[in-house]
């Protein structure tokens, strides 16, 4: 039996934030990462901006980040606007060379887990590791959906390189000029080095399903249409993360036999965007200020953590009710156009989780883009069930 004092099961984001945030605080702890992939992180990009993390962990996330821009745009029919504030890229290849250059032969990988506990995690092969402090991150179990109300974040992504330059200095975090169809749609556009860039396909939408064929066609149509003539493809992306309508963050509980859960296991994420990165820089924050680390404090602290996002997230919950079952057809677009015309600290601190009263008061009041009966119907959560119910039925049919 291997033994340490802290073991990850699943090498994702959360818990390789949460491994370095250790290792720089408490850098004589024995700590194992068991990843059943190849790599680290697998194939993602995490973005952020600049005010959803505190100065020191963007220091300790710099490493890692393969861009950065100063400013980011936004697109609407009605709207063009560049936003002040910075935003950085983390590739998941740069985040598991990171990662494994500090760890070492600490990162297990290709290592299948039959069982992981509070006291240890076995592999498939038979062998056990245990530690008195063991952390989950194998992403979200699957019957969770079955207490939440949900929607998706869908999108399909090529990062390319092109023949000339692109002419973009800066991210376009939002290109919803596009034809809506499948929800809300639009595209989202990371230029690297003047001739390489990403470019993602990306919907908000009641349904988990993305034709990749048909997603690619978009992204290669969008490329034509800005005259960007692309010589090669070098990786494609696919991802869909969860948009909460409804639900209680007790979907997430872990029991006393169960070890810590972090990232979309515990339920850290930002219920209107589906994004998990200053969550888990939260998280990693607040296990490594722990004292006597165990499975118990550490679970402790997450659902602590988890608690207080929960509450926050009841406004962004209502937000997506309006946004999904209130608004109808053109009117999802006008509401993100809409969102996109508020002082700048506002979406700032929308995006990193932290809106005010103020901020609540000045997004709901006015004249909104949607129908007030509509909107007074997705008020109550219970709506959000019913809506659920309603699409499921639909395409059952």
């Amino acid at each position: 039996m291997a033994e340490f004092d802290v073991i990850f099961a699943g090498g994702g984001l959360s818990t390789g934030l949460i491994a370095l945030k250790l290792k720089k605080a408490k850098p004589q702890l024995r700590m194992a990462i068991v990843e059943q992939g190849p790599r680290l992180g697998g194939n993602h990009t995490w973005s952020f901006h600049g005010s959803d993390v505190g100065t020191e962990d963007l220091r300790d996330l710099q490493p890692m980040v393969r861009s950065s821009w100063p400013a980011q745009d936004v697109r609407f029919p009605d709207l063009r606007r560049t936003l002040r504030t910075s935003y950085s890229t983390i590739v998941s290849d740069d985040f598991h060379e990171h990662i494994s250059e500090r760890f070492g032969e600490g990162v297990l990988l290709n290592q299948k887990v039959s069982d992981v506990s509070s006291s240890g995690v076995t592999l498939a092969g038979g062998e056990v590791l245990s530690a008195p402090c063991v952390i989950d991150g194998r992403g979200p179990r699957r019957e969770i959906s079955n207490h939440l109300a949900l929607a998706w974040q869908k999108f399909f992504g090529l990062e390319v390189e092109l023949q000339e330059p692109h002419g973009l200095k800066r991210p376009t975090i939002m290109d919803a000029t596009v034809a809506q169809t499948d929800g809300y749609r639009f595209f989202y556009c990371l230029p690297f080095t003047e001739t390489s860039l990403l470019i993602e396909d990306t919907y908000y939408s009641t349904s988990m399903q993305l034709d990749q064929a048909n997603a690619a066609e978009h992204v290669f149509a969008y490329a034509r249409e800005r005259g960007w003539k692309i010589a090669r493809i070098e990786r494609e992306e696919i991802g869909c993360l969860p948009i909460v309508l409804a639900g209680k963050s007790d979907a997430f509980d872990a029991g006393p036999e169960d070890a810590v859960p972090c990232g979309l296991r515990a339920g850290l994420f930002h219920a209107g965007t589906g994004y998990s990165l200053p969550d888990a820089v939260r998280a990693a924050n607040a296990i490594a200020g722990i004292d006597r680390l165990t499975t118990d404090a550490a679970r402790e602290t997450i659902a602590k953590l988890r608690t207080q996002v929960w509450e926050q997230g009841k406004f962004y919950r209502l937000l997506n009710r309006l946004l999904f079952i209130a608004a109808q057809g053109e009117e999802k677009r006008e509401i993100m156009q809409r969102f996109y015309r508020f002082p700048e600290p506002l979406i700032e601190r929308f995006y990193a989780g932290r809106s005010t009263a103020l901020d609540k008061f000045k997004v709901l009041s006015g004249k909104p883009p949607i129908p007030l009966g509509n909107a007074a119907l997705a008020v109550p959560a219970q709506s959000a069930w019913q809506f659920v119910s309603d699409g499921a039925t639909a395409r059952g049919r």
